[in-house]
């Protein structure tokens, strides 16, 4: 009996155990990466008992509102670790891998979020369609116009029923508007004008996305820009000239206001069109030879971000085409030249080389690939002289020089003449 009983012992299958195997997802690892995995795990059950989800993503936005992206990210990050389907923490955390340059995992967060919501909340298609290009980019900018469109009947809806009710609407700042639709849709016309510039119909499709954006915001300084290089391209110059000196008189004059009293106002900023908007700006400016103004938008972008070398090459390309531009005149006109026209000549050909010297240092330091732009700077360089010498070959501006804008030239002594 004694062995029969030991046998059916033996034979006994193990009582399964359900609890849950704590190192399951550890098998396989190395000591040290086992360590690694299980301080995590004890972190972010300490983080749990400490702050909510919410605490945390204030946190973040805290560190994103001072631009500190990488605190942001280790914030964000402990938000997901306590709530991995947390909708803002993954728009959060797609946005800032964005500014870190980190795409895939920026990608990887902005897709979760579309897994988990593809309905709600358009500003994750937004950002996917930025790190795409061509016809993927634009699949999810239509998807994010749809969102937006379909948030805005909502809206609407709800607008009317508590007007209704004699309710106020709640003022939230998040609520997307129709300027949000009008810069979605600038964003498809830019495609067509860029990356699918070669597609058939693809001038036909950007003035059609255009002018859908105008429907949504008639005076936006973006669409009206994108409306003026989509003229110039079609060798449409006089219309073109049309919509960019509207454009660009929708917000320079306000800019240049802030500036001289030394605050940005927020509806200002908010009116601004985007950095590389401002850049094409100054390009069709200068196609159009309103080089006062080309100068105003250009001494801008460089108080923003003094180091996007495109921004010196164009100061200095204007300053280069003032001094022609002043030339031709005095030749055309047959005269002698004056002392104060010898003056202006020589303020405007050593801002060009300032401005040169500048952008091929600056090409240099970035590693910049434009060949055909660096050619241009050096072509331009030996036009006028060669580079200026600053100190420990420091990029150097005449600091008494500044190019004439339209304002600074009627109260000057020495006027400009064009």
């Amino acid at each position: 009996m004694g062995g029969q009983t030991k046998g059916k012992k033996k034979n006994k299958p193990k009582r399964k155990d359900n609890r849950p195997n704590k190192d399951a997802g550890i098998v396989g690892l190395s000591p040290q990466e086992r360590m690694k995995v299980r301080m995590h795990e004890k972190a972010k059950k300490k983080t749990a008992e400490k702050y909510s989800v919410q605490q945390l993503l204030e946190k973040t936005e805290e560190y994103m509102d001072s631009f500190d992206f990488e605190m942001a990210g280790l914030f964000c990050q402990r938000a997901l670790d306590v709530e991995s389907t947390n909708l803002q923490a993954l728009d959060m955390l797609g946005h800032i891998c964005s500014e870190l340059g980190d795409i895939q995992k920026s990608k990887e967060a902005f897709l979760r979020a579309v897994e988990l919501s593809p309905d709600v909340g358009h500003s994750k298609y937004m950002y996917l369609g930025q790190i795409h290009t061509g016809q993927e980019a634009v699949d999810y900018y239509t998807k994010g116009i749809q969102v937006l469109l379909s948030a805005l009947d909502k809206q609407a809806q709800t607008t009317q029923a508590q007007a209704a009710a004699a309710a106020q609407p709640d003022d939230d700042a998040e609520l997307p508007t129709a300027k949000d639709v009008c810069v979605a849709y600038c964003s498809i016309a830019e495609i067509y004008l860029t990356d699918l510039c070669m597609e058939e119909g693809a001038a036909d499709k950007c003035r059609e996305f255009i002018e859908r954006a105008l429907q949504y915001h008639h005076d936006n300084p973006e669409a009206l820009q994108l409306m003026a290089s989509y003229l110039f391209s079609t060798e449409r110059n006089q219309e073109g000239k049309e919509y960019l000196l509207k454009s660009v008189g929708s917000w320079l004059p306000a800019q240049k206001q802030s500036a001289a009293s030394s605050s940005i106002e927020e509806d200002m900023q908010n009116n601004m069109p985007p950095y590389e908007s401002r850049v094409t700006t100054a390009k069709l400016l200068i196609e159009s030879e309103e080089y006062e103004m080309a100068v105003d938008v250009l001494e801008g972008l460089l108080e923003e971000d003094d180091e996007v070398v495109q921004v010196w090459y164009l100061s200095g390309w204007v300053c280069y085409l003032q001094f022609e531009k002043a030339k031709e005149q005095q030749e055309r006109e047959g005269r002698e030249v004056t002392e104060e026209e010898t003056e202006e000549w020589k303020a405007l050909k050593e801002a060009a080389r300032s401005y040169l010297t500048s952008a091929k240092k600056m090409y240099s330091k970035l590693q910049c690939d434009d060949q055909p732009m660096l050619e241009h700077v050096e072509q331009l360089l030996g036009d006028l002289g060669g580079e200026l010498e600053g100190e420990e070959g420091e990029p150097v501006l005449d600091e008494e020089y500044e190019p004439c804008s339209d304002e600074e030239e009627e109260a000057a002594e020495a006027p400009m003449e064009h």
